[in-house]
């Protein structure tokens, strides 16, 4: 919370800081910043879009004054005298000579029409007459286009129709023209050509000659190309939107003509339902003509839209040092405060209501107070952890941590311990087992607050000086001081802890250790008291560990089996004869009762036979991993009386050497195969079904083979290669869509067991069997 406060506090000066930066500096930079958006984007837009219309109109003048020097020439062509002439004559042989002169004079007109850089060819196309004339020949019409002017054939009828009626600087649809030599079949190239007729008579209706000027329409597309960088297409339109010439290949649509000719003035931009820019200009040869270009608005607009993202990146610039100049001047002027607050916070004050309210000044009053308040309260703490740093001590000079008298006296004196360090003094350690029933019962806790309470019991007897401290989870140890305890003799006191150590849940054994005469040597009289605890029955109730004559008698005996016993245990288990290793054990228990062997003895020899069983286990079996042999034997480690010892044989009795009928083994295969039948195209490993059957992977296969006949994978293979088969007969799946169906990963491993069983590929296959 402290933290947050000061984050809040440095946040307002860094925003009264910048609010200062914004009001004098930033409000002026954006100020400026739409000033030049709205004026000076905006003025160069208005320049960009002034420039494209004066291009545009001088392009369209250049392109009429060109078909307007055409018109010019083609009505001066047909206006001649040799025209006239020529139609004149009758074809009389007294006339002949001076046709042939008109024709050689109109050639020479014609060569003069093909001078132009656009015209590819011109020609008289008589109506009434077998006869064209161009600049080089004159032929009959099926020859000369044949031969002279050879069209594309899918273009001849479009081309010849339009030899009718009155043409009067008619542009016909474009035609393919091939350039071959006269009279051969080879074609050298192709032209794309555009026909513009005139025919004459100029106003009758049924003319007598068509004028007929073919352009490049290459060249004449590269002469209506503007070179622009924003341009990207140039078009000259009819009034019903029809193109009748393009630069390029836009995609233009009759209708956006149609709607921007509504609703655009000329000059001004369009945008289409493309989001496209187009702008027009009238002819001013044919009122029914347009100029239509279309524009590229990012690249005519890059200027306006260059100074639009500098000043962007500007407004940014100005922005982002504002803040940091106003983050780092927060942090300077901050500073005296802000260490004031971290001594404060090292404190670990928390969050007490009001704390934070107010100025910095009462703030830092708040905190010095609650900083008192928080010592004293700490202060009763300690105190009250005394008992446990004292236990803690105790603890450590009984496991030997302490052990020189200069060490020892140092320590006591920081805790304010008060010892006598030449008193004589002996150990008793306290062992708690649970029964097996509430050693399941019990939580932590529980077990926890029993042995608070058992100390709180035992102090009880001698006030004075028992030392009581918990040196491991179920140990106590108790350092009993002789001179000044009513209970002078350590078996007495013994004697009376045991009284209170008689419950029903758990069983406790008091070690008894060697009396000594300093503080220092504690850790021996622990030690041997230890020891002792070695020497503890396996007979419910409390029970008392010393040196006496009757405890040394028990570790007499041996605590292994011996060579004769083990091998009687290894032919049991390979005769089959578990009934028998079961009642041996029982029998080496009930030897051990009447012996009155101690615990540690015989849980060595339990743990001997346990040893014995798992090798022969694993001598055949591979069942059980590590994990549940430690729980055996740490089973028989938990086991406090011979009861529970004899319960834990029996467990692992039936989980060592349970047995599988027949019908029940052949139930599970059964059901395994069912399995692997109804699932054969998923992962199918051999670990899974063994731990079913608790098996180890290597028995599960032997046994595998043993009931089925085959190996596991071998049977998995075959099962999955006989679906396969079916697949490829019955369907038209893919050889992919196969191999993933019947649980393959990838078709090469597919076609590598197919063929390994079948002989051939699953393709060769299939084509044999459907064939």
């Amino acid at each position: 919370m402290v933290n947050r406060v000061w984050q809040t506090y440095r946040t307002v000066l860094f925003c009264r800081l910048f609010a200062n930066y914004f009001a004098l500096i930033l409000i002026p930079v954006i100020v400026a910043s739409v000033l030049t958006h709205f004026f000076v984007v905006r003025l160069i837009e208005r320049d960009a879009e002034t420039l494209n219309n004066t291009i545009m109109q001088h392009f369209s003048e250049q392109i009429d004054d060109t078909f307007g020097t055409l018109e010019r020439d083609m009505v001066n062509m047909l206006s001649a005298v040799s025209v006239k002439s020529f139609l004149r004559s009758t074809g009389n042989p007294a006339e002949l000579q001076q046709r042939y002169e008109s024709i050689h004079s109109l050639m020479q007109q014609m060569n003069k029409l093909d001078s132009g850089n656009l015209v590819y060819k011109s020609f008289l196309y008589f109506a009434n007459e077998d006869l064209v004339i161009d600049g080089k020949t004159y032929n009959g019409k099926d020859e000369y286009f044949r031969e002279q002017y050879p069209i594309k054939d899918t273009d001849v009828p479009s081309y010849f129709a339009n030899f009718t009626g009155k043409k009067s600087m008619v542009f016909a649809k474009s035609h393919t023209v091939y350039e071959r030599p006269p009279y051969t079949r080879d074609i050298v190239s192709t032209h794309s050509n555009i026909a513009v007729m005139m025919s004459y008579p100029f106003n009758s209706s049924s003319p007598d000659v068509y004028l007929v000027v073919n352009l490049d329409q290459d060249k004449l597309r590269e002469r209506l190309g503007i070179q622009e960088k924003w341009v990207t297409d140039t078009m000259l339109v009819n009034s019903d939107g029809s193109v009748l010439i393009a630069n390029g290949s836009s995609g233009f649509r009759p209708d956006s003509f149609a709607s921007m000719i509504r609703t655009k003035p000329e000059h001004d931009l369009f945008l289409n339902d493309d989001g496209k820019a187009l702008t027009y200009t009238k002819s001013r040869f044919d009122d029914s003509w347009y100029y239509v270009s279309m524009i590229d608005l990012q690249t005519l607009l890059k200027p306006a839209h260059t100074i639009r993202m500098m000043t962007v990146a500007l407004l940014c610039m100005f922005i982002i040092v504002g803040g940091l100049v106003s983050y780092v001047l927060s942090r300077r002027l901050y500073n005296p405060i802000r260490e004031i607050k971290s001594g404060l916070e090292s404190q670990h004050l928390g969050d007490a209501p009001g704390l934070h309210n107010g100025n910095e000044f009462d703030m830092i009053k708040r905190f010095s107070r609650l900083l008192i308040s928080r010592n004293k309260e700490l202060a009763q703490t300690v105190d009250g952890m005394f008992p446990i740093v004292r236990e803690q001590f105790i603890v450590k000079v009984l496991l030997g941590e302490y052990r020189d008298s200069l060490s020892i006296g140092y320590y006591a004196k920081e805790i304010s311990f008060p010892y006598n360090p030449v008193a004589a003094a002996t150990v008793l350690c306290i062992e708690i087992q649970y029964y097996s029933p509430f050693a399941d019962q019990l939580s932590e806790t529980s077990k926890s607050f029993k042995l608070a309470e058992l100390k709180e019991k035992i102090r009880k007897l001698s006030p004075a000086m028992i030392w009581v401290c918990q040196t491991r989870s179920d140990l106590l140890a108790c350092v009993l001081h002789h001179e000044e305890n009513r209970l002078c003799d350590p078996g007495e006191t013994a004697n009376a802890i045991k009284q209170l150590l008689q419950q029903p849940d758990y069983k406790a054994s008091i070690g008894i250790g060697k009396t000594v005469h300093a503080i220092a040597a504690l850790h021996q009289s622990y030690n041997h008291a230890l020891s002792m605890l070695k020497y503890k029955s396996l007979q419910p109730g409390a029970e008392i560990c010393s040196e006496q004559r009757e405890w040394k008698g028990r570790i007499s005996g041996d605590s292994f089996l011996s060579a004769h016993e083990v091998n009687r245990i290894l032919n049991w288990y390979k005769a089959g004869d578990c009934k028998s290793l079961l009642q041996s054990v029982f029998d080496l228990l009930d030897a051990g009762m009447r012996s009155n062997t101690n615990a540690h003895q015989m849980k060595n020899l339990a743990i001997d036979v346990l040893n014995t069983w798992t090798r022969a286990v694993e001598s055949e079996r591979n069942d059980f991993d590590i994990s549940v042999y430690s729980e055996f034997f740490a089973a028989i480690n938990r086991c406090v009386t011979w009861e529970e010892m004899r319960q834990t044989f029996r467990d692992i009795h039936g989980a060592l050497f349970r047995t599988i009928e027949p019908s029940d083994r052949k139930q599970q295969f059964a059901e395994i195969l069912a399995y692997i039948q109804n699932h054969y195209n998923e992962e199918l490993s051999i670990e899974y079904f063994a731990e079913q059957m608790n098996m180890s992977a290597g028995h599960f296969s032997r046994m595998f083979k043993e009931e089925v006949g085959e190996k596991y994978v071998e049977y998995i293979a075959k099962y999955r290669i006989s679906k396969a088969k079916q697949f490829l007969l019955e369907t038209d799946l893919k050889i992919d869509d196969i191999a993933e169906q019947i649980g393959y990963w990838g078709r090469n491993s597919f076609i590598r067991n197919f063929r390994r069983y079948e002989g051939i590929t699953p393709a060769k296959y299939r084509m044999m069997h459907q064939s």
